[in-house]
């Protein structure tokens, strides 16, 4: 990888975690207040909560991804120890998509008369799923990357000995 898209990378990643440590303190912070409307329309404190654990599972992928993208600039990607990194990542995804379907369930009441909303926000969940599918084909990719690059070692330590 070129030192200019790493450097982007780890650029947005940067202002990706920010935003979310801000969006976390912002909750906490209104949490601990209980500036909840008087009315109770919107379960306020549970989706607060729900934001917060939302906001980990981000900031979990993005540091993830930071751990990768070092290991792909060092040019360790193809190796066992990037399973790991790509295994959490996935999961994070997945539990990115089960906190955006609490949040569609918590939502769902309050859209009774246009449950249009509660339907596009389901479509919203199963999107993020998609994702989550997506990096597992990509790490099947890197299964078959790491096992071809064992296989041409052993090769060449083959024609070494031959040589």
């Amino acid at each position: 990888m070129g030192r200019l898209t790493v450097g982007a990378l780890r650029a947005v990643l940067v202002v990706v975690l920010a935003g979310t440590v801000f969006v976390q303190a912002g909750m906490v912070w209104a949490l601990a207040s209980g500036s909840d409307p008087e009315d109770g329309s919107l379960p306020l404190a549970p989706l607060r909560v729900i934001t917060i654990l939302g906001m980990v599972s981000v900031q979990v992928a993005l540091l993830c991804v930071w751990r990768l993208v070092t290991m792909a600039r060092r040019g360790t990607v193809f190796s066992h120890a990037a399973f790991r990194y790509v295994d959490v990542v996935i999961g994070a995804i997945v539990a990115a998509a089960l906190v955006w379907f609490a949040v569609t369930v918590l939502n769902a009441p309050g859209q009774r008369a246009d449950p249009g909303v509660t339907v596009i926000m389901g479509g919203v969940g199963v999107a993020i799923l998609g994702v989550a599918l997506l990096v597992l084909v990509l790490r099947m990719l890197l299964a078959q990357a790491v096992a071809r690059d064992v296989e041409a070692s052993q090769l060449q330590a083959e024609l070494d000995e031959v040589i």
